[in-house]
């Protein structure tokens, strides 16, 4: 199992935001089976879910898309803004829909989610992307994440889509590898054996690259790279 470095004893703290009473049933079920991941927050839509989380500190929010009085996609915008995730405990966002293309997963990646699930997962998938995004990194391996980051970048508008090129400037070649990599869905591991390097060499490659991207995580690293374009849709 993984746990929190920082707090090894701790389980992951997990929020549940979705309208659905019996969907965060069995989502809670799922996770509270585990020693090492416990619910402390359930919601039904993202006004609500901001409301708890002002007061309740929690590691990884499931957020659902589609919710009444406020959907899922305000709610991570807010939840993300500055100085709300100082209450929060400054979360990481996984969107839950039942669409693999919706277009509201996109704008919620835009806004700072660390990535999304289907619904119809298998519990191991749900398990693994909580303690995966906890860990600082990313779901993006399924060529379903790698379809969404390049339907991301065509519903750009054509001055965003250029992007900051000074945003990689400050990346060496190695790291400029290693993102291309990481945009095109490959582990920590595949990228070593790629580059023929160690996988703690590219570890450490991948945190300078989010430092210096500013990124929160892979996702919005490998955001960055289609934007400015560093890796293009098909390539």
């Amino acid at each position: 199992m993984t746990h929190d470095p920082g707090a090894p004893d701790r389980p992951v703290r997990v929020a549940l935001v979705d309208d659905q009473p019996l969907v965060r049933a069995g989502l809670r079920m799922v996770i509270n089976s585990q020693p090492d991941l416990r619910v402390v927050v359930e919601a039904d839509d993202g006004r609500d879910a901001l409301r708890r989380l002002a007061t309740t500190v929690s590691d990884v929010v499931l957020m659902d898309v589609r919710m009444p009085a406020m959907d899922g996609l305000t709610a991570t915008r807010a939840l993300l803004s500055d100085g709300a995730t100082a209450a929060a405990g400054d979360p990481r966002v996984v969107v839950l829909t039942t669409f693999d293309l919706d277009e509201y997963v996109l704008d919620a990646i835009r806004a700072g989610a660390s990535g999304f699930l289907l619904k119809d997962a298998q519990p191991e998938e749900l398990l693994t992307a909580i303690r995966t995004v906890h860990q600082g990194d990313a779901v993006i391996a399924p060529s379903s994440t790698r379809r969404l980051m390049e339907r991301l970048v065509t519903t750009l508008p054509p001055d965003e889509a250029a992007g900051p090129q000074e945003a990689l400037a400050a990346l060496t070649t190695r790291e400029r590898e290693v993102l291309v990599l990481m945009a095109r869905g490959r582990s920590n591991t595949e990228i070593a054996s790629d580059l023929f390097v160690a996988e703690a060499t590219v570890k450490t490659h991948v945190g300078r690259i989010l430092s210096k991207l500013d990124a929160r995580d892979r996702v919005q690293a490998v955001v960055t790279a289609y934007e400015t374009g560093l890796v293009r849709p098909g390539s």
